[in-house]
C-alpha cells in the first residue's frame, strides 16, 4: 500500500514527482473561475499569483473529481503540478468537509498511478482534515492486479503498480492527534482494501473454506480468537440455514466466529456478514447477465472481518464479535429446492419458495447464534436484495432496525465515516406475506418493498430484547462502472468504515 508521511517541508525544495493541490469552483463574488484552495499558497506565489488565471485557461473550473495537470513553476524540485477538483467552496469561516477532501485526495492518488511520490498540499487545518486526505490517498490508489500478466515494459503490458509514497504537506509529524489520525486511517484503510481484495477474488479461488482460512491467518495475526464451525459441526449444531443454501455445492459451508476483546470494554457489539461465495440463484437460476458479478455476494462478511480486524488493530475499548456466515450457492441434485423446508438453528421452520433468496437464510441462523450471547446490539450486513438498489441506486446503502434510536445512530455513524445511509421501514403489513401453511415461515413474501420483506423476514431471528440493525448494501458494495472519488471498479468495502465507526461510538458510551 502506499506509504504516507506528515511534512512541514517547504512545497518548492521536496523531491518528489509531482505537487498535488486543490482548487474549488468559484464563488458568487467570481463566477465560472477557479480559485486555489489553501495549502498551495507556495505554488500560487511561484505563478506570480496567477494560478487560478492559469487553470482557467487550460479549462478548469475546480468541480468535483476534476484533474488538471500543469508544469511545476521554475525552482521547484517537482517537475509537476496536478490540480484536483474540491467541488464547491465552504462557507466563510469554516473549511473543506471530510467527504471532499478523501474524494480529491483518491482522484490524485488514482491519477498518480505509476508515480513513486507525491506531495500533496491540500486545505489541512487540523487532524480530521489530515486523516481524510489519509484515507482518500490509500483508497483511491487501490488496485487490484494479482489475476493480471505484469507482461513485459517492452510490449506495453506492466500494469502501473499504485502510487509509492504520499507526503502530506501541513502535517505536523511530531503533533500526537495528527499522528494517531493518520495511523487510524492507515488501519482502517487497509483493512477496507483487505476486504475489496476478498470481493474481487474469483469465486473458484475464494470458496467457504478458503475464506475461513483467511479470516484463521488475519485473527492469528491480530490476537483474534477464531472459531470455524465446517459441515459436520453445522449438522451437529441444527445450522439448518446454511446447510441448506450450501447443500448444492462441491465447496462445504463454514461459519466462521471472530471475537475481538478489551479489558476495558463496557460494551459487546456483534457484527454478522452474509458471505455467498458465489450466487448462482441455486434451483432458482438466475437469468441470464446476472450471474457474471455475484462473486460480490460476500461482501458483507467481507466487511465485518475488515471491522473485526480494525477494531482490533485500533485497540477499541469495546468487545466486538463478528460472524461471517459463508456457502456457495448452486444447482444440482443435492441443492434445496423450491417448496423444502429448512430447520433453522433457532428452531424455527423456513418454507423456501426461492432458492434465490438465500442470503437471509444463511443470516437467520448467524443472527440467532449472534443473539444467544446477549450482545448490546447486532447490526447484520448483506447484498441481499435488488429492490434496495431500485429504491436507493448504486451508491446508497439501506438501514432497517428494531429501533428508531439505533439506526439513527448507525445513520450518523455512516456519515461521519463518508458511506451515503438511508433510513428504511420495517411495515409490518409486509410481513403477512410471508405467512406459509407448511412452515412457521416463509423465505419470500411481496414483491413490491422486497428489500423491506426481507429485513422483516432478518427480524424473526434476533434474540427477544436485543438491539438489532440490518444494513442492505446491495448498491454500493460493488462497482460495475468506472471509478470515482476514492471509489475503484469492482469490490468497494462498503461498510467497513461505518462498522468502526460504529465500534469507536460504542467504546466512547454512546451506546445505550
Amino acid at each position: 500500500m502506499t506509504a504516507l508521511t506528515l511534512s512541514t517541508a517547504a512545497v518548492a525544495g521536496l523531491r518528489a514527482d509531482a505537487i498535488v493541490i486543490g482548487v474549488a469552483k468559484g464563488s458568487a463574488s467570481k463566477p465560472g473561475g477557479p480559485v486555489v484552495a489553501p495549502g498551495a499558497e507556495a505554488v500560487d506565489q511561484a505563478y506570480d499569483g496567477n494560478l487560478a488565471g492559469v487553470l482557467e485557461t487550460l479549462g478548469a473550473s475546480g468541480a468535483e473529481g476534476e484533474v488538471t495537470k500543469l508544469p511545476a513553476p521554475a525552482g521547484f524540485k517537482a517537475p509537476l503540478v496536478l490540480a484536483v477538483g474540491l467541488g464547491a467552496q465552504p462557507q466563510e469561516g469554516s473549511g473543506y468537509d471530510a467527504e471532499a477532501l478523501r474524494k480529491a485526495a483518491g482522484v490524485a492518488a488514482r491519477a498518480l498511478s505509476g508515480t513513486k511520490k507525491a506531495a500533496f498540499a491540500l486545505p489541512l487545518t487540523d487532524a480530521a482534515d489530515a486523516a481524510a486526505v489519509a484515507e482518500g490517498v490509500l483508497l483511491g490508489a487501490y488496485s487490484f492486479d494479482a489475476y493480471k500478466d505484469q507482461g513485459d515494459a517492452k510490449n506495453g503490458k506492466n500494469a502501473k503498480a499504485p502510487l509509492g509514497e504520499a507526503a502530506l504537506l501541513g502535517g505536523k509529524p511530531r503533533d500526537k492527534a495528527y499522528k494517531a489520525a493518520v495511523e487510524r486511517a492507515v488501519a482502517v484503510s487497509e483493512e477496507l482494501n483487505r476486504a475489496r481484495d476478498l470481493v474481487n477474488t474469483p469465486p473458484n479461488d475464494l470458496n467457504p473454506e478458503a475464506f475461513a482460512a483467511v479470516a484463521q491467518t488475519a485473527a492469528k495475526e491480530h490476537g483474534i480468537k477464531v472459531q470455524v464451525l465446517d459441515e459436520k459441526a453445522l449438522v451437529k449444531g441444527g445450522y439448518g440455514g446454511i446447510l441448506g443454501v450450501g447443500a448444492g455445492s462441491a465447496s462445504g459451508p463454514r461459519l466462521v466466529k471472530l471475537s475481538y476483546t478489551s479489558s476495558k470494554a463496557k460494551k459487546h457489539i456483534a457484527l454478522v456478514g452474509k458471505g455467498i461465495t458465489y450466487d448462482s440463484g441455486g434451483i432458482s437460476l438466475k437469468p441470464a447477465g446476472h450471474n457474471e458479478t455475484m462473486k460480490c455476494d460476500m461482501s458483507g462478511a467481507a466487511a465485518v472481518f475488515a471491522a473485526v480486524v480494525a477494531a482490533a488493530r485500533l485497540g477499541l475499548e469495546v468487545n466486538v464479535t463478528g460472524w461471517l456466515a459463508l456457502a456457495e450457492n448452486m444447482p444440482s441434485g443435492s441443492a434445496t429446492r423450491p417448496g423444502d423446508v429448512l430447520r433453522m438453528y433457532s428452531g424455527k421452520t423456513v418454507e423456501v419458495l426461492n432458492t434465490d433468496a438465500e442470503g437471509r437464510l444463511v443470516l437467520a441462523d448467524a443472527l440467532w447464534a449472534a443473539s444467544q450471547e446477549k450482545p448490546d446490539a447486532v447490526v447484520d450486513v448483506a447484498t441481499l436484495t435488488g429492490a434496495m438498489v431500485l429504491a436507493l441506486g448504486n451508491r446508497t446503502f439501506g438501514i432497517m432496525a428494531n429501533d428508531d434510536a439505533f439506526r439513527a445512530l448507525l445513520q450518523e455513524a455512516a456519515e461521519e465515516a463518508g458511506e451515503p445511509a438511508w433510513p428504511m421501514p420495517l411495515p409490518e403489513h409486509l410481513r403477512k406475506g410471508m405467512e406459509s401453511s407448511t412452515a412457521d415461515i416463509a423465505n419470500m413474501g411481496e414483491r413490491m418493498g422486497g428489500g423491506l420483506v426481507a429485513g422483516l423476514f432478518l427480524r424473526e431471528f434476533v434474540g427477544e430484547g436485543i438491539t438489532w440493525a440490518h444494513l442492505d448494501i446491495a448498491g454500493p458494495a460493488f462497482n460495475e462502472g468506472g471509478p470515482f472519488g476514492y471509489t475503484p471498479k469492482g469490490g468497494t468495502g462498503s461498510a467497513v468504515r461505518t462498522l468502526v465507526r460504529l465500534a469507536e461510538r460504542a467504546a466512547a458510551g454512546e451506546l445505550s
